[in-house]
């Protein structure tokens, strides 16, 4: 009787490969089968559908100039304008270090920064296009599409044991509402923030290969996705995020026993592991620590007259309150700003309704994802995914110098997209297509006009503050920004009355952003400026010496202190006939800046009214030493001279200050 054939030993390898096909099965067969219009199914023409709809979206900041911080990357970055020669010092250096070109003043920001990957990016497209504006915001805008593209491409592969149907609608679904929403218009139509594109580019790359290589048992692949995910690091530090998402994607997606997570993610582990100690020595192991200063440290109050730290209750009590708002802008982005610096937020209590909601809402979000976390469904997942790449940026990790910003959730979207795409799916699945194309075409439409009409503000940092303050008119910095801008409009208009009307604009930003924050060095030295224009010259020098006091190692409110005391010396001389406080002024003036020729001049001018001749001719000259090119000064000199009866220096002089201005020859002679 012949004996039946013996079935072939099982390998570890295959074993694995029929967990797999089992689980596959499984899931599968949990998901009925429905039908998607053949364009949805074809997955090729919708990657370039979605590229060519993202770009499209963003394509009207192709024209924009340079805002906000691309001064601090690019236009005012020593090392990026440096091109490929500026490249060692991006890789040494703190991120903001080339902007500062000082050292210390980097750290100002909370933890410091070490972001090369991106500033190294932008020093090779300055390299080859020079100082293009446009060329930085095509970059920017290509990138945003190919993130698309590769979300849409990342949830294909998660979802590809659901059956490819259901992924490819699911993928379709969430990679649209991610390419249209508005929140994400600070990221896309400023060219910073290519750092956030970069970062969730590589970590969106790093996992699909993650996912690649377990599907296909190939480690290699795995590294190589660590590779990827290692430049994410270096382009923000919120791809930390996915030390924790790539493990939960395997086991949410491939139902990964421990050890298969363990081993595919290790790639990814070690790939931050190095990033954190490249980090760590860069910027010499300086990791946080909130510094006492209301820009960047938002949880602060003032307690008789002296700044302190709010109280921890205060603190996570405002903390959720921004927690609940970013749920709010992801349903309904309006309206939106870029500024949510202090005050816009005031510091809360738990005893606010508006903290309470957003507590309830995210104590019910961790209750709804714990307490199913074995159905591993992807609303979940997604819940899950948006609150662990929240969390990094959320305050509560480390601090990020503000209460939030719309930036900070851009990569957290990407989660709410996947929620709300996976319950559109359910509801298609359940026979109701056209309530899905309806929401959807709404969420699209009204997603895109938002979009659409919000890039524009983006164009000028004049239209991005002027706009902006109408919604964060409580925050101090958006006000000194606008006080800054109509301060510098000012101070190029020649038109008198123009003048007086862009300076007066000016205070009142300034008077708000000193009443929100009365230690803003930088909103007292604009508003010095803005008093000088309007010709109030003693308001200005008390406005300069407050900013002087506050920086005192910061030459430069002193510097505009001494010209504002020496217009204030002009005034009550030549005005108000007051010499004593004339010279008072002057005095200061000159000991703060002993080498401006027109405090000089004013000096010489005092002294002869006093009679003291010597000492008038000892300042004139004084003030040729420090100009000696200035006709009215030359001019000065030579009647000096010839009020000392030394008519030959005085005519020799004056002969000088004809030949520079002719308009000084007065047919005067001798001392006449």
């Amino acid at each position: 009787m012949a004996t039946p054939p013996r079935k072939p030993a099982q390998t570890a390898k295959t074993k694995t490969a029929s967990v797999k096909t089992q689980t596959s099965k499984a899931q599968a067969s949990k998901v009925p089968a429905f039908q998607i219009p053949e364009f949805i199914a074809n997955t090729r023409l919708l990657s370039l559908v979605l590229f060519g709809f993202a770009f499209l979206l963003y394509a009207n900041t192709l024209t924009h100039g340079y805002t906000l911080d691309d001064d601090i990357v690019i236009k005012q970055n020593m090392y990026t304008q440096q091109g490929v020669a500026g490249i060692p010092g991006i890789l040494s250096k703190d991120t903001f270090f080339g902007y500062f070109k000082v050292e210390g003043k980097e750290t100002l920001v909370s933890g410091g920064r070490y972001r090369p990957f991106t500033l190294v990016l932008f020093a090779l497209t300055y390299q080859i296009f020079g100082d293009n504006s446009f060329v930085f915001h095509l970059l920017t805008v290509l990138l945003f599409a190919l993130s698309v593209v590769l979300l849409y491409q990342l949830l294909l592969a998660l979802f590809k044991p659901s059956g490819s149907d259901y992924a490819a609608l699911l993928a379709f679904l969430t990679a649209a509402l991610f390419a249209a929403h508005p929140i994400h218009t600070e990221v896309v139509a400023n060219i910073k923030g290519c750092d956030e594109i970069v970062t969730l580019l590589g970590c969106m790359a790093g996992l699909l290969l993650t996912v690649k290589a377990f599907d296909n048992e190939k480690m290699l692949t795995a590294w190589l996705g660590a590779g990827v995910y290692f430049l994410a690091c270096l382009s923000k530090e919120n791809a930390a995020s996915f030390v924790l998402v790539t493990p939960l994607a395997l086991w949410f997606f491939r139902s990964a026993t421990s050890s298969q997570i363990v081993r595919y993610s290790t790639p990814t582990w070690a790939a931050f592991l190095v990033f954190f100690i490249i980090r760590g020595s860069i910027l010499d192991w300086h990791f946080g620590g909130a510094p006492m200063e209301l820009m960047n440290n938002p949880f602060l109050k003032i307690v008789g007259n002296q700044w302190v730290a709010a109280s921890v209750s205060e603190k996570f009590a405002t903390i959720f309150y921004t927690l609940g708002k970013y749920v709010m802008l992801l349903f309904v982005p309006h309206p939106l700003t870029h500024d949510y610096y202090p005050r816009t937020i005031e510091l809360l209590t738990f005893s606010d309704p508006k903290v309470l909601l957003s507590l309830v809402l995210y104590g019910f979000l961790g209750w709804y994802v714990l307490s199913g976390i074995t159905k591993k469904d992807p609303v979940r997942f997604g819940i899950l995914f948006y609150l662990i790449t929240l969390s990094i940026v959320s305050n509560i990790v480390f601090p990020i110098g503000t209460n939030m910003g719309e930036r900070f959730a851009f990569m957290p979207s990407v989660g709410f997209c996947l929620v709300i795409g996976t319950i559109l799916t359910g509801l298609w699945k359940n026979g109701n297509s056209g309530l899905v194309y309806g929401i959807v075409g709404a969420a699209l439409v009204l997603f895109s006009l938002k979009t659409l009409t919000r890039n524009p503000v983006w164009a000028s940092n004049e239209k991005l503050f002027l706009t902006d303050v109408a919604v964060s008119g409580n925050s101090a910095k958006i006000r000194n920004a606008c006080g800054g801008i109509l301060l510098d409009k000012a101070a190029k208009e020649k038109d008198e009355v123009t003048v007086k009307s862009l300076s007066e604009q000016s205070l009142a930003h300034l008077n708000k952003a000193i009443e929100i924050y009365p230690n803003y060095k930088d909103a007292y030295i604009s508003r010095g400026g803005a008093q000088f224009l309007l010709k109030n010259y003693e308001a200005s020098v008390a406005d300069y010496r407050m900013a002087a006091k506050l920086g005192q190692e910061d030459p430069k409110p002193k510097s505009l202190l001494a010209m504002a005391l020496r217009e204030s010396g002009k005034v009550r001389g030549e005005q108000k006939g007051d010499l004593p406080g004339a010279l008072k002024f002057l005095t200061e003036a000159w000991e703060l800046n002993p080498k401006d020729a027109e405090t000089a001049r004013l000096f010489g001018v005092a002294n002869g009214i006093q009679g003291k001749k010597e000492d008038a001719l000892t300042w004139f000259q004084r003030a040729v030493d420090l100009s000696p090119n200035n006709a009215s000064y030359l001019y000065d000199l030579g009647t000096a001279y010839y009020i000392m009866g030394d008519a030959t220096k005085g005519a020799e002089f004056r002969g000088k200050a004809i030949q520079l201005d002719p308009k000084l020859d007065k047919g005067q002679q001798g001392g006449k």
